[in-house]
């Protein structure tokens, strides 16, 4: 992702959290511009070690809030599979997710089927369940990989 591309994601998460009444405090922005750097997903001490170039005190609980304040705020989808974190390529409202995770080369690439949750939603309220989030990873091999294989 480039400077200017990163920068429109950081304004555009700056003017949500301001419509929110939330603070993108400093270092909540630069785990978000860590995020928007990867192109596939990160882990949390992997996310910490980044951070302290930015921020050299930076400790375990400033990445973990961090991560709690971009997932509630709908900017980050955290891949259960792997502990790991990806940047939500459509942030700023809460949907159900699906991710496809390369498992050569750990690229995340989010899709969103509303048919998917559409049936998964209909099932669960067969069963009394009422469904309140989903994320739903499919692991394989990307294109790329694939070709290369």
């Amino acid at each position: 992702m480039t400077c200017k591309e990163t920068l429109r994601l950081v304004t555009k998460a700056e003017q949500i959290c301001e419509n929110r009444g939330a603070r993108l405090t400093p270092a909540r922005r630069e785990v978000f511009e860590i995020l928007a750097a990867e192109s596939g997903a990160i882990g949390a001490y992997d996310l910490l070690d980044k951070l302290k170039s930015a921020v050299p005190n930076a400790k375990p609980p400033t990445i973990y809030r961090a991560l709690d304040f971009l997932q509630e705020q709908g900017f980050v989808h955290k891949i259960s599979s792997s502990n790991s974190y990806v940047l939500c390529s459509h942030f700023g409202h809460h949907h159900p997710v699906q991710m496809l995770i390369c498992q050569r080369c750990g690229s995340v690439q989010e899709i969103q089927s509303d048919g998917v949750y559409d049936a998964l939603r209909k099932q669960a309220e067969n069963q009394g369940f009422t469904v309140a989030t989903q994320t739903i990873e499919a692991h394989g091999l990307c294109h790329d990989c694939q070709a290369s294989a």
